[in-house]
């Protein structure tokens, strides 16, 4: 056996610091990479931005406010007591979630909606998208949906835990907080400089997360504060005989979603010019003609009761603190004034399914809703009732009513609410509409297969607006002998992801008579003939009221509002 010799152990004992030194070297390398990755992933996903018109995200290498104060925070924490605690990279790691979700609504939402999240507002409508949803989605899907959601929450979670936990791994040594520390007060400074730094070929910064949550403390605090405050709505609209429309029934239909972007995003106004024409050819048949003009919506992609409100009354109301105020109010209202002429009112609400105190304020004789239209066929999407079987549907239910009383009907439609589809197929025989089996075998299914792309809603926004046009033309041909006054406006511009980025609030209004003398005082006011309005808004919605009452009728003596 041979023994070591004294060299040989000097050897040994010599190499085993080198060892251990490139073991140490190589760790800390290791634990920088992370750190650097773990950098780079914690920037990027508080700096993303929204790729149109789809919900996926891409990046502009901006830097992160946010990521410079974190590291900064740990870095003194980790000076202090050697390196940053559990404690604190918990909390961290739960306030990246709020900045990660807060960065995705921020960014996602003027996209595709086409307007800021207020979520003072937003908020309280969740219950009512969330009856919708459990009651058009099947239980299996929409528990899937909500489990994804959590598993999706804990993982970005977990996520942001590790890469700050990296980082912090970098901040336990002298040299890393160091380093890190510098590179985040040089961050701050260059954050703190803005633009002058950008101009100068210094990296660019993201707007700060922070900002969009400040900005909901602001809109809160400015709601708290209104809530008891009186909101201007004296405006008040002028008085109408309504002789220029006497005897005739009058339609006010607010199609949903029916927007601007039909004339001025190309491949939906291409794709809609046969369903357009056909709609102008069938007012023609009916013995009518039709003017059209632009008015800016007071909302966007949703909120439809908004638009209605500022039409009926002639009051601007853009949020619900305004609309709770002139609720609140007894007033004048376009349905009051036709029932002050003799008219019978009532309002044609397919998609009513709870207490509808509006009905009230606006002055209607009666209100059919859900369960009295009494829809029993085949349901499209996540609507019950087609448009189409709803107007047949008025014809029967007021059949039993003086006839002698000509009509205010009010009736904002449903098949062309997002997502659009699937859309009911067009029944041609408006009396099998309403029977048993109001639709085809075939035609169903083939409608049924229709299901919206949700990365791409304009084809099934497409298809439902030309079923609403088929069906209003189909009503006109069916009453040709009717007097009938149908005034068609779009309550607000479908959401960004089909209106498009930057899209303007208009919407369409045509007003489709036999009464030549209507069609002439609205000319007048800058209406054009036919189903193409030139393309400049003539005025905001509410202002719209007026105009409309000049044009059925002469000034009525001075009266007291109501």
């Amino acid at each position: 056996m041979r023994l070591r010799s004294s060299g040989d152990r000097r050897g040994h004992n010599e190499a085993m610091p080198s060892n251990e030194g490139a073991r140490a070297t190589l760790v800390a390398l290791a634990r920088g990479a992370a750190a650097l990755i773990a950098l780079v992933l914690l920037n990027q996903s508080v700096t993303f931005y929204n790729v149109w018109p789809t919900p996926r995200v891409r990046w502009q290498g901006h830097l992160s406010v946010e990521l410079a104060v974190l590291v900064a925070v740990l870095a003194a924490a980790a000076w202090r007591h050697g390196r940053p605690g559990r404690r604190l990279l918990r909390v961290a790691a739960a306030v990246w979630v709020l900045l990660v979700v807060g960065r995705y609504l921020d960014v996602m939402a003027p996209a595709l909606y086409g307007r800021p999240v207020n979520l003072y507002w937003d908020a309280r409508h969740l219950a009512a998208v969330g009856a919708m949803m459990t009651d058009a989605v099947a239980t299996p899907v929409l528990v899937g949906g909500l489990a994804a959601v959590a598993v999706f929450v804990a993982l970005l979670y977990g996520a942001g835990r590790l890469a700050i936990g990296a980082v912090a791994g970098v901040l336990a040594r002298p040299r890393g907080r160091a380093a890190l520390g510098a590179l985040a007060a040089a961050a701050l400074v260059v954050a703190a400089v803005g633009e002058r730094a950008t101009a100068a070929g210094l990296p660019a910064f993201a707007v700060p997360v922070s900002t969009a949550y400040y900005r909901q403390a602001r809109l809160l605090a400015t709601q708290i504060a209104l809530r008891d405050a009186a909101v201007e709505t004296s405006r008040q609209f002028s008085d109408s005989d309504l002789s220029r429309v006497a005897g005739a029934d009058v339609y006010l239909t607010f199609v949903e979603s029916y927007g601007a972007v039909t004339y001025d995003r190309p491949e939906v106004a291409t794709a809609l010019a046969p369903a357009r024409d056909a709609l102008q050819a069938d007012i023609e048949a009916s013995g009518r003609q039709v003017v059209s003009a632009f008015v800016e919506s007071p909302t966007f992609g949703g909120s439809s009761w908004l638009a209605h409100v500022s039409l009926i009354t002639g009051v601007e109301t853009r949020d619900e603190q305004t609309n709770a105020t002139v609720m609140a109010q007894e007033r004048d209202t376009l349905v009051t004034a036709f029932a002050r002429a003799g008219y019978r009112t009532v309002a044609l609400m397919p998609g009513l399914r709870q207490a509808w105190p509006e009905g009230a304020f606006y002055g209607f004789d009666h209100v059919y809703d859900t369960a009295e239209i009494a829809y029993h066929g085949p349901r499209f999407g996540w609507w019950t009732v087609p448009d189409q079987f709803a107007l047949a549907r008025l014809d029967v239910l007021e059949a039993g009513h003086d006839a002698s009383r000509p009509r205010f009907v009010f009736f904002p439609t449903t098949s062309t609410h997002a997502p659009f589809g699937p859309t009911a197929p067009y029944q041609p025989d408006w009396d099998a509409i309403l029977s048993p089996t109001p639709f085809g075998e075939a035609d169903v299914k083939g409608a049924l297969a229709r299901v919206p792309d949700y990365l791409n809603l304009a084809p099934s926004y497409v298809n439902a607006v030309r079923y609403a046009w088929r069906t209003l033309g189909g009503y006109l041909r069916m009453h040709a002998d009717r007097d009938l006054v149908m005034i068609v406006v779009g309550d607000h511009q479908p959401a960004a992801a089909v209106a498009g980025e930057g899209a303007s609030w208009d919407v369409p209004v045509h007003v489709i008579t036999g009464r030549g003398a209507v069609l002439d005082r609205l000319r007048a006011v800058g209406f054009a003939p036919g189903l193409a309005p030139p393309r400049h808004a003539i005025s905001k919605l509410h202002a719209l009221l007026p105009a409309l009452l000049d044009a059925f009728g002469d000034p009525a003596p001075a009266r007291a509002s109501r």
